[in-house]
């Protein structure tokens, strides 16, 4: 076992999470309800960026739906972005098995 090798590779890997993490704050995903009626986008680091909300689903009797399809939104945008990050990731420790946001 070479141990200055398993150091260098250690190092680069290190590197590679780096600009992965640099990568997903760009890299944007997003998610609509209600057919389109609320959008969220957020990045792959999990940063929501906008919500757009059509007035049509703005009614003052019944705040609780639009609150209700705002956070499904927001949930669903960030599962996608949590998702881009783990096949982000998974390209830096090419199956090491490493947990599931390390160095996240």
């Amino acid at each position: 076992m070479n141990i200055a090798k398993m150091m260098q590779q250690a190092q680069q890997m290190q590197a590679d999470m780096q600009r992965a993490q640099e990568t997903l704050g760009k890299k944007t995903v997003e998610a609509s309800v209600a057919g389109g009626k609320v959008v969220v986008t957020a990045t792959g680091a999990g940063e929501v960026l906008g919500i757009k909300i059509d007035p049509a689903v703005v009614d003052p009797a019944d705040v609780g739906l639009l609150e209700d399809l705002v956070l499904s939104a927001v949930q669903q945008a960030l599962a996608k972005g949590r998702e881009t990050a783990a096949a982000e990731m998974g390209k830096v420790t090419g199956g090491l098995g490493l947990p599931g946001g390390l160095g996240l």
